[in-house]
């Protein structure tokens, strides 16, 4: 399980939308990019500017 921390609001969206299709996504977190589902996006209400912490379970995990 992978948690990141973004800023960009169409990476936010597209993760919530793949989240409730229940889609797997490719996201880049670091430099490197991690494969999976979704588990959670939750948006951070208290920051300026607005960002979100998005909760990502890898490929590996799925299949294990």
């Amino acid at each position: 399980m992978q948690t990141f921390e973004t800023i960009d609001s169409k990476v936010a969206r597209r993760c919530r939308y793949h989240q409730h299709r229940g889609q797997k996504t490719t996201v880049t977190v670091e430099g490197s990019p991690v494969t999976g589902l979704v588990r959670s996006v939750m948006e951070v209400q208290s920051s300026k500017p607005r960002r979100w912490l998005i909760t990502v379970i890898a490929e590996s995990s799925i299949t294990a």
